[in-house]
């Protein structure tokens, strides 16, 4: 990410004789023919010119936000780009962000070959308000969208959030032509700029606007016109195995460094570290509640009761903490209901059930503190200087003898130590209530590991019949129990896999360890596997498999592949056969490793005389890999799909 501070008054470089909108509602001829565009023939649709700006208005300091797009649609696959969702923050019934002005206009060749237009009505336009608990959806399609269709739209938002100012994304699902954006900033704000992503800008360029700002009182400030400009800008396709797109998708951010007031004194809005801890620590949602640990010193009594050590104790405090509460699925690192209410409700957000855990450790005199992180899906946090709405989750650290453990007690079915994946996204912050925060490294404490294990035996009428074990651990553990207990019975999660594999029946089965989180969990079964060919018969060992094709598709990828933990699989087959079968089709052999001791995919299957064998191991032994490193990934995986997707064939001798 590359980081721009300016002083918005001091920044004069040439004029930009085109910085401005285009005219609404006036697409060129030439638009209109445009069959593909050349940059990327495969793409269903493109942003033809997209124009934004931004500005604080001198009423109400509002940050005023216009945007404009023409977007051209070549096939029905691009017609989602008509489909438009405006999201609008909001803190609570007074401070919102709101949009007006909304106006958009279809156009479209007829079957007498006339461009005709259909205009948005003002009853095509739809909110959400309970989109969720901080933003609201303004929503409208497109009318009459078709192939060769060239939609435009514009609105303008209105946002109290003044910090922030407002990001602009030149990527997007779709490739532009033309994208830009204006910032007009008064010289009495001062804001720290980055640009984040892996494109550059084809211009950026400044003017000095004279006494553009007067918010009233008879004082004027001058204003910074920035402009930034990208062309010819590629898609951003998202692909398995990221953290947020916002991470990693070509844009402008701005934050808030200092402003001026009218008498010219300064007030610094960036915080250091120092302030965030003063202020984190005696807020009511976070800091006081951490105090109130006497609230659990009664409830905890005959939860420990027996336990000698701090580890079983811990181990105990945590079954019971998710016991006690039922996470509403809202995230946070605030307690919304505080710990005595939450208690009560037997419910919380994260903030409240976490932020209890550590309480609740506290109070039994074992060491524990938050940690506030943002989850993959939210993006990473800026580490340059502290930007707490940057942070939408917190967890739990217990440190004993000298060990620590990251806890998060909203599921109960994660075992003591090992986080959810949604955590695992670079770094968190360590908050005490004794000394200052640092930066804590958020790594997976365990793998994805699971070991399949068939014996199997073929009668001459090609029924395969035998067991097959199943032992997952860590996060393929925890996986494994989540998709088993969304079925009322352990027979109705079998009941499941018999419909979903029609060839393979399940005589008998047992689950070990169900409900022994911290333990591996074991899946036994009895099968049985029909074949309805005469003379050939087939089997692919690889049926349980669900996904067995290479997620890994595109032809470059310019952000990481990023697991969330190490991973690995393995596949042990021994069958044999009739003396009178031979074995005409079978997986070829396979080693490849990565770089760096990135991992390694191992597959070999042998014959020896009636008995056929079949070794698998793919291992992934980072939970991250750069975008340099993908082709080999892709490499890897194009191989394991390979394998999985070969049939062992099986023919009679003549």
């Amino acid at each position: 990410m590359k980081k721009i501070l300016f002083t918005a008054g001091f920044m004069i470089l040439s004029m930009l004789s085109d910085a401005q909108d285009f005219t609404f509602g006036k697409p060129t001829a030439q638009q209109f023919e445009l069959k593909r565009y050349d940059k990327d023939t495969s793409a269903a649709a493109v942003v033809l010119k997209e124009y934004g700006k931004a500005y604080i208005s001198n009423n109400d300091l509002a940050v005023v936000f216009e945007y404009h797009v023409r977007i051209k649609i070549f096939n029905s696959k691009g017609y989602n780009s008509g489909n438009v969702e405006i999201p609008l923050r909001k803190s609570d019934a007074n401070t919102f962000e709101k949009v007006r002005d909304i106006k958009g206009i279809t156009f479209f060749v007829d079957e007498n070959n006339l461009i005709r237009n259909t205009e948005l009505e003002a009853k095509q336009i739809f909110k959400e308000s309970k989109a969720g608990k901080y933003h609201d959806l303004v929503k409208f399609a497109m009318p009459n969208v078709k192939d060769g269709s060239i939609i435009e739209y514009s609105y303008v938002i209105e946002s109290p959030y003044r910090f922030n100012f407002r990001t602009w994304e030149f990527q997007s699902d779709i490739p532009k032509a033309y994208s830009e954006f204006c910032a007009v900033i008064p010289g009495v704000y001062n804001y720290n700029v980055s640009i984040r992503g892996p494109l550059r800008l084809t211009r950026d360029e400044a003017v000095l606007e004279k006494e553009c700002f007067s918010p009233g009182g008879g004082w004027k400030a001058d204003c910074s016109k920035l402009t930034y400009i990208m062309e010819n800008v590629p898609a951003f396709v998202e692909e398995d195995y990221m953290t947020a797109a916002s991470n990693f998708k070509s844009a402008m951010y701005f934050e808030l460094s200092d402003y001026s007031d009218y008498r010219g004194a300064k007030h610094k809005v960036t915080k250091e570290w120092k302030d965030v801890d003063r202020e984190l620590k005696t807020d009511e949602s976070f800091g006081l509640q951490l105090k109130r640990k006497d609230f659990f010193k009664d409830r905890l009594e005959p939860v420990v009761a027996g336990k000698t050590s701090d580890i079983d104790k811990a181990k105990a405090i945590y079954t019971f903490i998710k016991s006690q509460y039922k996470w509403n699925h809202v995230y946070g690192c605030y307690a919304e209901e505080g710990i005595k209410k939450s208690f009560e409700k037997r419910s919380g957000n994260v903030g409240d059930i976490n932020l209890a855990l550590v309480a609740a450790m506290n109070s039994a005199e074992i060491k524990a503190e938050p940690i506030i992180l943002s989850t993959r899906s939210n993006g990473t946090v800026n580490t340059l200087f502290p930007v707490l709405s940057d942070f939408n989750y917190v967890i739990c650290r217990v440190t004993i003898d000298e060990t620590s453990y990251m806890l998060d007690a909203t599921d109960p079915l994660l075992p003591f130590g090992l986080l959810p994946i949604r955590c695992m996204n670079d770094k968190g912050r360590l908050v005490s209530l004794d000394k200052p925060s640092s930066w804590i490294d958020l790594s997976a404490s365990q793998k994805e590991h699971q070991t399949v294990t068939m014996k199997l035996s073929m009668d001459n009428a090609g029924k395969i019949k035998g067991t097959m074990d199943i032992l997952s651990s860590g996060y393929e553990a925890y996986n494994k129990r989540v998709a088993i207990k969304k079925f009322n019975s352990v027979d109705e999660y079998v009941e499941d896999l018999d419909e979903r594999l029609p060839k393979v029946k399940f005589i008998k089965s047992q689950i070990f360890n169900l409900d022994t989180l911290e333990s591996g969990l074991r899946e036994s079964f009895e099968i049985e596997i029909t074949n309805t060919e005469k003379d050939q018969f087939y089997l692919n060992p690889f049926f349980m498999d669900r996904n067995s094709s290479n997620p890994f598709k595109l032809a470059e990828r310019t952000y990481p592949v990023d697991l969330g933990s190490p991973s690995e699989s393995r596949m042990v087959v021994q069958m044999t056969f009739p003396d009178n079968f031979d074995v005409t089709n079978k997986p070829k052999s396979a080693a490849l490793a990565l770089p760096n001791n990135g991992g390694k995919f191992i597959s070999d299957t042998k014959i020896e005389g009636n008995t056929l064998m079949l070794n698998s191991i793919v291992q992934l032994s980072r939970p991250i890999y750069t975008s340099e490193e993908y082709h080999y990934l892709k490499a890897l995986f194009t191989q394991v799909s390979q394998v999985k997707n070969t049939n062992i064939t099986f023919k009679k001798k003549i």
